[in-house]
This record gives structure tokens, sequence and C-alpha cells, in this order.
């Protein structure tokens, strides 16, 4: 390097060793997030800054719309590039984290694709962020395998046999303190998306497949715009064709909900699909909506399914968007961890992940998503049934759909109210992970479901919205602070005496207990939970 040349991206001091991680954090890479950062850093930060103007805005009104200044767009004629053949057939997707075990089961799983996940399954630990990337580079050099502590050996099937992994980033909001340049911590979603393509790009080519990822918590169409710049000079950097990069937008904000036409719009050159999520979708109206009215009162998490009257409109909306434009729409997540002990449990809740996948392969979608690799074949028997031997079903354009901006903020219609059994769940869930989240684990099984940081974050937003809005449950109780903090500390006893003292004492949970408490009650609404538990992450 030249005496002139711009200095690269330096790992702090306080970055704990990590093995082999001078493999991925090479010279060269380092000097490529240092480019990164330099070029695009300052674009996200006015984009956050956006976000916040954008939420005042709702606050004042009360209301979202279709952008007025993007009709073109949405009555234009367009469609996104052609999907390369490895993300053809998106029929069922496993999601998890880049965990060396996780990396083998995803593979190995029978499912098209992995979703592989440096973002809500995985705590951003600086041994996660490092050894996630190891992972997937020793699985494209297929060195990678794995033997529990009670010697059960984890291997590759062969490559034609395995899943095409679809990388999923942080998102915009979050930092990575263990990188700096120019003294500036580098976005976590440049070093993750940085790290994979800088080592992969070319190596997945050569496997014939490429660069290709899940873009988490988009708010906007600017957003996704900044997406497509950076992959446009990514792909310069290297010297791989423009296009090389495939990007499936994840629609899991209500504002985004508006503009999924313009989202697919901005990354039509490396656009392949959207997909609907549900907990961080509620969790976004949630957050947007809290200090609007009663009507805006979300009852507990699990009486909202994909079935209610805006969930729907949000679906169909999304369905009929993407086989517009040529992209295929992906489902949401079937979370149900099976049971070794309970085979009736297994049984009621196989049921409804089939009668999930059911509907959403009669409603147009093209794939969807599993947490567990026991359930990739009741998804598949679903799709298959609808799909037969063709790779999707984007030649259904569903324009029996029409959507309206009422209908995707009728949360009002809703048949249900909160309950102080919700409120009791929310305070459960939210401690048990997001104390397994301090300890650096992002997925955790949680009452027989595979839970992630969008859960925790719909559980805290519950509670403070119900708490804000004077909730009186079934019971006659009111919704407050001091109920909240009683729930909260029966609880923390009540896992004393599960887990034991010794391993209560080991772990997390007071912390867990505090920054729940703390993010659910306090008068100003932290907008992410991830943001001040970043702080007492350990690694």
């Amino acid at each position: 390097m030249s005496a002139s040349a711009p200095s690269p991206a330096v790992v702090s001091e306080a970055a704990g060793p990590v093995p082999r991680a001078e493999e991925v954090l090479t010279p060269e890479a380092l000097a490529f997030l240092a480019e990164l950062h330099r070029r695009f850093a300052p674009r996200r930060a006015e984009l956050l800054e956006r976000r916040k103007q954008r939420r005042a805005e709702i606050a004042r009104t009360a209301t979202l719309d279709f952008l007025p200044d993007t009709a073109a767009v949405r009555e234009g004629d367009w469609r996104v590039a052609e999907a390369p053949p490895a993300l053809q057939d998106r029929r069922v997707e496993i999601t998890g984290p880049t965990d060396r075990k996780m990396t083998v089961n995803a593979l190995n799983s029978g499912a098209r694709i992995w979703l592989a996940d440096f973002e809500d399954a995985s705590a951003p630990t600086w041994a996660n962020v490092v050894g996630g990337q190891i992972n997937l580079i020793d699985a494209y050099e297929r060195r990678i395998d794995f033997t529990t502590p009670e010697g059960k050996s984890y291997a590759l099937r062969p490559a034609q046999e395995l899943a095409t992994a679809v990388v999923r980033p942080r998102g915009w909001h979050l930092d990575e303190r263990h990188l700096t340049v120019d003294g500036q911590p580098v976005p976590g979603a440049l070093v993750d998306f940085g790290l994979y393509f800088f080592h992969n790009a070319r190596r997945l080519l050569d496997l014939g497949k490429g660069p290709y990822f899940y873009l988490p918590k988009t708010e906007s169409h600017l957003e996704a715009r900044l997406w497509n710049e950076v992959f446009v000079f990514a792909q310069e950097y290297i010297g791989i064709p423009r296009g090389t990069i495939r990007a499936t937008v994840l629609i899991e904000t209500i504002t985004a909900a508006f503009e999924m036409e313009e989202i697919l719009y901005e990354l039509r050159e490396h656009a392949s699909g959207l997909n609907a999520g549900r907990w961080d979708y509620l969790f976004s109206i949630v957050k947007n909506f809290r200090d609007a009215g009663e009507r805006f009162v979300l009852p507990d998490r699990n009486a909202v399914t994909m079935t209610a009257p805006f969930m729907r409109a949000y679906t169909e909306l999304l369905v009929r968007t993407c086989h517009k434009r040529g992209a295929h729409a992906i489902g949401g997540m079937a979370a149900f961890i099976p049971s070794r002990r309970d085979p009736q449990v297994n049984e009621l809740a196989f049921e409804k992940v089939k009668a999930d996948k059911d509907r959403e392969a009669v409603d147009g979608f093209d794939g969807s998503w599993v947490a567990h690799p026991d359930l990739v074949p009741i998804a598949q028997a679903s799709f298959d049934a609808v799909l037969g031997e063709r790779p999707h079903q984007k030649d259904r354009l569903r324009e029996d759909v029409h959507v309206t901006a009422a209908q995707l903020l009728d949360i009002a219609s809703l048949d249900a109210r909160p309950t102080y059994e919700g409120l009791r769940n929310a305070v459960q869930v939210g401690i048990r992970y997001i104390e397994a989240w301090l300890r650096g684990q992002g997925a955790v099984a949680i009452f027989n479901l595979m839970e992630d940081a969008a859960t925790a974050e719909i559980s805290r937003s519950q509670i403070w919205q119900w708490v804000n809005a004077g909730v009186v449950f079934e019971g006659g109780e009111k919704a407050t602070a001091e109920l909240v903090r009683q729930v909260a500390a029966d609880e923390l006893l009540a896992i004393r005496d599960e887990v034991g003292e010794d391993a209560f004492a080991v772990g997390r949970w007071t912390q867990a207990h505090d920054l729940l408490i703390r993010t659910a009650l306090d008068t100003t609404y932290v907008d992410f939970l991830t943001l001040p538990a970043y702080e007492q992450l350990e690694g």
C-alpha cells in the first residue's frame, strides 16, 4: 500500500481472538470495507435520520398512504431481472444462524434455499460475525464438518443436494463496534455484506451460483436504492458482471408495505423477490402507530395470524406486486420446533404448519420459510401440490387483488383483544430470549418455537403499547407499569426455580429482566431493543 492510499478498516483492540480470523480479515478485505464505509455510510446516516422524520409525520397524522411522487413507477411497464438458475425454485427455504452445526444442517436439510442469517437469528458477538464468515467459506470449499460433544458427526451431502445460501446481513440501523474507519464504527450491514461478497463472489460463480442476499428492516425505496448503489460498486470493485448479485427484500415494516413496487424498481437489475414476515411487521406497526389511539392497539401476538384482514391485505398485495414485476413472492415462517418427547404436540403443530403452507401456496406464493429440517417435507408437500414440476407460479398475476391504504391499516377490525395471559407470555418470552441473546445466541427454542430478535421486539413493544394505551384485560386488570414489573419479578423467580441456582447464577437473567423492563416501560420508546442490548453484549 502506498503512503497516500486510504487506510483500511481497523479491528478494535477490544475484539477478542477468533480462530482463523486472519483468513477473513485480510488487508484486502479490510480495504474493501473501508471503501464501502467511506462511500455509503454518510448516505446511510441520512436515511436513518429520514426514518425519524417519517415517524414524526406518522405520529402527527396517524396514517400512511402510497407515495404520490412515485405513481409513475407503480403505473410503469417494467420487470425485474430474470432469476438465475439457483434461485428459480424456492419452494422451501430454511432459516438459521451461520454457526458450524447449523451451516451443515441447513445445507443438508432438503430445502432449496438456506437463509444464512447474520441478523435476527444471530447475536452479533465478534466470534459470531467472523466465525460465520469462516463457516460459509469452509462450506463452499467443502471442508466443513461438525462433531457434537456426544460424538455425533455431521458432514455435507453431495453438492447437487445442497441448499443455495442466501445471506442476510444486519439492518442499516446497527453498527459493528469492532471495526472502524476514520475512527467511526462501520455499519454492520456493510461488514456482513462486504466480507461475504469479497471472499465468496468469485468462488460462488465458479460453483454455478452467485452472491445472493436477503435485505432486512428496509423502510423505504430510498434504502433499497442505497443497497443497489452498494451492489453496483461492489461488482465493479472486484470485476464481475453487473447484475450478478441478487437480493430478496423482507417487507417487514409497515412503511415498506406501501413501497413494494418502488423497492423492486430500485433493485430491478439485482432483485429476485420479496418476503412476507410476521413478527417484525407487527413490531413495525406498533412502533410507528404506538401513540395513534385505540384503533392501532394490537391483541396478543399469537392472536394475529396471517389470515387477519390487514395481514391478508399485506400478503395478497405482496404476491400481486411480485408477480406483476416477475419476482418471487416468499411466504412467512413456520417456527415450530418438533418435540422428541411429545408426539401429540408435534401432531397438532404439524397440522397448523400444513394449513399455513397450503394457504400460502394456494394464494400464489412461490415458496415459504421453515425453522427446522423436520418441517421441510411438510412445506414441500404443500407447494408440490400446487406447483407440480413448475419452479414457481409467477404466471399467477393475482389481478383480482386490489388493496387500499385503509385495508393495510385496518387493525381495528380484528376480533381479538389483549389478554393478561398475552402480557405474561410477552414477559416470559422476552426475558428468556434476551438472556440467550446476551450470551451470544440469536436463535432460541422457547416453548417449542424457534424465536429470534423479532420475537423480543414485538413482545416488549406490545407491553409498551398496552401500558401507554391503558388497556384493561378480560379479568379487569389494567395494563400498568406496576403490573408488568410484578409479572416480570414473578417470572424471574419461576426461571430460578426452573433452571436451578447454579445455572441462574452463571446466566444473564437479571440483566435480561432489567433490559426488558427498560425497553418496555421507559417513557421514551427505543427504536430497536438490540441497540441498548448491544451495549451489554459480551464479545
